[in-house]
């Protein structure tokens, strides 16, 4: 896990819970950019599929031609 997609996502996650916290106190519009930003923040936290390197399909093709 790359650590600046660690911290990225952990920043967004207290922003949006801060957006949702204070939602409460002041405006609930603010429900409107906390909740994504929240998501946001989880799926950049929790995506390991951006770590693995696939393998590249047109490289199979001409090796197998040689």
């Amino acid at each position: 896990m790359s650590i600046s997609r660690t911290i990225t996502g952990v920043v967004l996650i207290l922003i949006g819970l801060g957006f949702v916290i204070s939602s409460s106190l002041f405006s609930i519009f603010l429900l409107i950019y906390g909740i994504p930003i929240l998501i946001i923040g989880f799926f950049i936290l929790f995506n390991n599929d951006e770590d693995k390197i696939e393998e590249r399909k047109d490289l199979n093709k001409i090796n197998t031609k040689k």
